[in-house]
């Protein structure tokens, strides 16, 4: 199987590497918007450098892998669509819906695959917080809690396209929340803060956020992110049912310390980042792709699991701004609805 890895960044770099090794790729065509860093990631794996998207599909490649800037996308995605070769993309589709929708519905009228890269779907903690909620374990499931907490911001000139803190931060926390409980979001309330560096205003994005969210059983979820928390790395869930709760990313990393006495002391190494938090997660979604190419298995997030996060995000958005109750099916009203 030949792979072409468009986009030679942190998350491609990572990626190239993880598909360089696995026993069912026998090679990679590497391609990015600075061909210099795609050659010295090809040079570094032993795989080839081409020097533009065109060549990914001259020279011939059995599926894609996008982790470009989001902006490339959904262009990326429907060319792929056009040549018939299944493709994986890092989230979100588009930021905006008008052409997530488009792209979404390309890959459906092509017959593709479009696996979409929303890594906690294959983390330990989240699968095991699933199989809990599905076993009824739980029992009725009456409130959960979520959060992102980044250590550090991203760069300011990062902060600009990245689509705000809805829709690039707890877009995962919607995909997860939907993936894990089995319910869709019919209302959201947000709020965001902009307190903090000059760079959340100056960009029109907030540092911290929090929403509230309904679900279609009466279920509460309460969400919250932050660009800048300080003793490190936080994602964590918590469910709580009738009969028992549970909660993930709750580990001796977790940077985090109780003021009780007999409480558990601060982690001695907290995580930094979510390369390393969720190192092994990103792993499996790059071999899960390659069974779902090679038809072992059937796709984990397809481009309408990745659509319906975004709605949720866009209806927080829209809420922040007017501060008001929204429901996500509001967003649809003028487009298609999705199937």
């Amino acid at each position: 199987m030949r792979i072409g890895v468009i986009g030679t960044g942190r998350i491609g770099t990572i990626h190239a590497h993880t598909l360089s090794r696995h026993r069912d790729v026998g090679s990679l065509i590497l391609t990015d918007v600075d061909p210099a860093r795609a050659q010295a990631l090809a040079h570094r794996l032993g795989e080839t450098a081409a020097p533009g998207v065109d060549e990914i599909y001259t020279w011939g490649v059995d599926a894609v892998v996008i982790t470009t800037a989001t902006s490339a996308h959904a262009d990326l995605i429907g060319r792929a669509a056009r040549a018939g070769l299944p493709v994986f993309c890092e989230k979100p589709v588009a930021l905006d819906l008008a052409a997530t929708l488009q792209a979404v519905t390309e890959v459906e009228t092509a017959g593709t695959v479009l696996q979409m890269g929303f890594q906690r779907r294959f983390d330990a903690g989240y699968t095991g917080a699933r199989e809990a909620v599905r076993s009824g374990r739980l029992g009725r499931l009456h409130t959960v809690r979520a959060m992102t907490s980044d250590a550090e911001p991203p760069p300011a000139g990062y902060l600009a396209q990245s689509g705000g803190l809805y829709r690039d931060t707890l877009i995962h926390d919607f995909d997860i929340l939907r993936w894990v409980t089995g319910r869709e979001v019919t209302e959201v309330y947000a709020a965001g803060s902009d307190a903090g560096p000059a760079m959340f205003r100056e960009a029109g994005d907030v540092g911290t956020g929090a929403a509230l969210l309904t679900l279609d059983d009466g279920t509460l979820a309460t969400l919250t992110a932050t660009r800048l928390n300080g003793a490190g790395y936080d994602v964590r869930m918590e469910l709580a049912g009738e009969r028992d709760q549970i909660a993930v990313g709750l580990d001796d990393r977790t940077p985090i310390a109780s003021t009780e006495p007999t409480g558990p002391p601060a982690a001695d190494k907290p995580w930094r980042g979510f390369l390393e938090r969720f190192g092994p997660a990103y792993e499996a979604e790059l071999i899960a792709f390659v069974e779902v190419v090679r038809g072992e298995r059937a796709n984990p997030c397809d481009g309408r699991e990745a659509l319906q996060a975004l709605l949720v995000a866009e209806a927080c958005e829209l809420s922040r701004r007017e501060r008001r109750p929204v429901r996500p099916t509001e967003l649809l009203r003028g487009a298609a609805a999705p199937a």
